[in-house]
């Protein structure tokens, strides 16, 4: 039986149980999402409360599954202590650069922990980045290569604005993950040069567009 850590278990209740509050409790939800004018007035709680917010149960399964997965890696290689740093500090990385990006957008909002996860899912993939992931739980690939392709995806998602999702939180977050896991464990810089290298491109790439005001 997969042993789940303590320090996951402790993050997933946290989610579900605030989740569950939104849920049946609208002005709850409406008090601690993340919200661009309510946030640039002094509200700056909800960049931390909106990553334990979920739209629905569906979002919310999502989340914690794709945290389940990937906590151990870090946990298992860094330590439960560290790896709730990764997790905060990415949360708040996802919203920061939401808040950069949105700024002049007082009506825009969020919610969920997505920034968190990707922080992790990210910090697992510069730990292991040759591990195979399964895209469509079927086809093998590189765990850099997702990684990759999935902050090319969210650029595209942030330019194009044609769904839903919180691309921005979701790269922040990255961000977050990949650059706290290098503090964390600096040698990964002579180790897996190369990985960090690649795994870094779509950073760069994504403030070279802002800078051109392509995004």
């Amino acid at each position: 039986m997969y042993d789940i850590h303590i320090a996951t278990i402790v993050i997933i209740a946290a989610n579900v149980l605030v989740s569950l509050k939104g849920f049946d409790d609208r002005y709850f939800f409406e008090k601690y999402k993340f919200g661009i004018a309510p946030i640039r007035a002094g509200e700056k709680e909800r960049m931390l409360t909106s990553g334990f917010l979920h739209v629905d149960w569906p979002h919310l399964i999502f989340n914690m599954l794709t945290l389940y997965f990937f906590a151990d890696v870090v946990i298992g290689l860094m330590g439960p202590g560290k790896f709730i740093g990764i997790y905060f500090i990415s949360l708040l990385a996802g919203s920061l650069l939401a808040l950069f990006f949105h700024k002049d957008e007082p009506y825009y909002s969020a919610v969920g922990a997505s920034g968190a996860v990707t922080g992790i899912l990210y910090a697992a993939i510069l730990l292991r980045p040759t591990m195979n992931l399964y895209l469509f739980f079927s086809i093998p690939i590189p765990a850099y290569v997702f990684g990759i392709g999935y902050l090319l995806y969210s650029i595209y998602g942030m330019k194009n604005r044609s769904d839903n999702i919180g691309h921005t939180a979701h790269f922040g977050g990255a961000m977050g993950g990949y650059l706290t896991t290098l503090l964390f464990v600096p040698d990964l810089l002579f180790t897996e040069t190369i990985m960090v290298v690649l795994l870094a491109i779509p950073i760069v790439v994504l403030f070279i567009l802002a800078k051109l005001g392509k995004i």
